[in-house]
């Protein structure tokens, strides 16, 4: 009978190694990313001014999201209110996504860690990816997908390009203020264009089946105000 002992040793080492060099990859990436942070965070004492500008994209430009899609719903037709149907279908799907990924893989913030410089009051819940950006560039790439070119107006791609570009500020004052790393955002980003394109996969009989129970939901409940010409039916 023949063995061969020599050949496990040989397999366990290997493991070991690939291991090893994973968990160097990934302290490398913690590292560039910790870096890029500090780069980006503010330096105390912060410029009033810098702070008062990081201060309304970090917290409050979001709210141009829910006031949008209500707008575009209320008092658009046609291919602006599917464009909000389908923004908030993509912002559900990727906010469900990036709230996956932070049970599965919960990352500390910065100011948890003790890192850099904390301006804005948050939770010590995950970072990764940000909530923010992952919900304002889904809704910004669903204005984009192709779909639009088939059921949309130029104008509805303009606007998509518009948030998108947006959202860069809104990347930078998150990062500034001291709750994320630019990790976060690259995060964002994918999460944000799987849930977009996950919609417009579904574009068609799917999308518009959901969509026309929405629209007579809305008739149904809305009708006093449509009556009263104060929505658009």
């Amino acid at each position: 009978m023949t063995t061969r002992p020599a050949s496990q040793p040989r397999q366990l080492k290997n493991r070991q190694t690939d291991a090893a060099g994973r968990l160097d990859a990934m302290d490398y990436i913690e590292h560039l990313n910790s870096t890029l942070f500090l780069i980006i965070n503010a330096s105390l004492p912060a410029r009033p001014a810098l702070v008062t500008t990081a201060w309304f994209f970090a917290e409050y430009l979001i709210w141009v999201i829910p006031c949008g899609l209500v707008a575009a719903w209320l008092c658009g037709r046609g291919p602006w209110r599917r464009a909000a149907f389908r923004a908030a279908l993509s912002a559900l799907l990727a906010f469900l996504i990036s709230y996956a990924i932070g049970l599965a893989w919960p990352h500390p913030r910065p100011f948890v860690l003790g890192i850099g410089t904390n301006l804005l009051e948050h939770a010590p819940d995950s970072s990764f990816p940000s909530d923010h950006l992952t919900l304002w560039w889904a809704i910004a790439f669903s204005l984009l997908v192709p779909a639009h070119r088939r059921h949309g107006l130029p104008q509805i791609r303009l606007t998509g390009l518009v948030l998108a570009l947006l959202g860069l500020p809104m990347a930078w004052a998150r990062i500034y203020l001291g709750v994320h790393y630019p990790l976060d955002m690259l995060g964002a980003v994918l999460v944000a264009l799987i849930g977009a394109s996950g919609v417009a996969l579904c574009e068609g009989r799917v999308f518009d089946t959901l969509f026309g129970a929405s629209e007579r939901l809305y008739r149904f409940t809305f009708a006093p105000l449509i009556r009263l010409g104060c929505a658009k039916r």
